[in-house]
């Protein structure tokens, strides 16, 4: 039996790989209870500033494992709720924690794949993605965070469209309605990805990752509470070595033009 998610630390990134691509990466107990254990060891580790998602075989993620679902034993709904939340328990860490995340999209992101996908921070996916709800084509309705995360995305309006219907997004028309970041050839994807993590990693690391969190935290509460924590983290970094050092460069550069 293999892992369901890989999962790797290299010089400051993490990797994680969604790993069933006979099951189009559709997501099982096992998946989920693997996804929350990874947030919370992303969170927790100090040797960590950034993280790479993407995925093995022909599709990203094809949601929930529908076939496993219709043979569990006993309540299945029951069981189906308890692993939406542990998955959501997952997405909530990875979406507080200051590292951002780069995700790298190959092939068909269907369901509750989209809520995996719109985890990440940054998503450059392959002109041969494509991205649809499918939820109402098995008689269930959106999970991992999709009713939240698709309408800030895309808009409410569009997130409706995609859900209430059975349009298919192209990677183009994905990335004119904002659902991903850039899209690249397939075989520039995981290069592009990777491109990203590393600017974040050889530049102001910590600086990017409360970048992240202060802009994930904002949709979540009041003006007023944004303004204090912007004020105290951007107090805090300039107290930092790395601030300093870069506020210094960047005036020697300006005094010289």
């Amino acid at each position: 039996m293999t892992d369901s998610i890989l999962f790797t630390v290299d010089n400051g990134l993490a990797h994680l790989t969604l790993n069933r691509p006979t099951r189009l990466n559709a997501i099982n107990e096992d998946a989920a209870r693997t996804w929350l254990s990874l947030a919370q060891q992303v969170a927790e580790r100090d040797d960590i500033g950034a993280v790479l998602f993407d995925a093995a075989g022909p599709a990203f993620c094809a949601g929930g494992d529908v076939a496993e679902m219709s043979a569990m034993d006993g309540d299945s709904a029951a069981t189906i709720g308890e692993l939406a939340d542990i998955i959501h328990a997952g997405h909530q860490i990875f979406l507080a924690t200051p590292k951002p995340m780069v995700a790298a999209v190959n092939g068909a992101v269907a369901g509750g794949g989209l809520g995996f996908l719109l985890v990440a921070d940054y998503i450059v996916a392959s002109d041969s993605s494509r991205f649809v709800s499918k939820y109402a084509d098995i008689g269930l309705t959106p999970d991992c965070g999709v009713s939240t995360l698709l309408p800030e995305a895309i808009g409410m309006r569009r997130a409706l469209e995609l859900t209430l219907s059975g349009r298919s997004l192209s990677a183009a028309e994905a990335l004119d309605w904002g659902l991903v970041t850039e899209v690249v050839t397939a075989d520039e994807t995981d290069a592009r990805a990777r491109a990203v993590a590393d600017v974040w990693l050889t530049g102001a690391t910590a600086a990017f990752g409360q970048a992240k969190r202060l802009l994930r935290g904002g949709t979540e509460r009041d003006f007023a509470t944004s303004l204090d924590d912007e004020a105290r983290t951007i107090a805090a970094a300039a107290a930092t070595d790395e601030a300093r050092a870069r506020i210094a460069a960047f005036v020697a550069r300006s005094a010289r033009r």
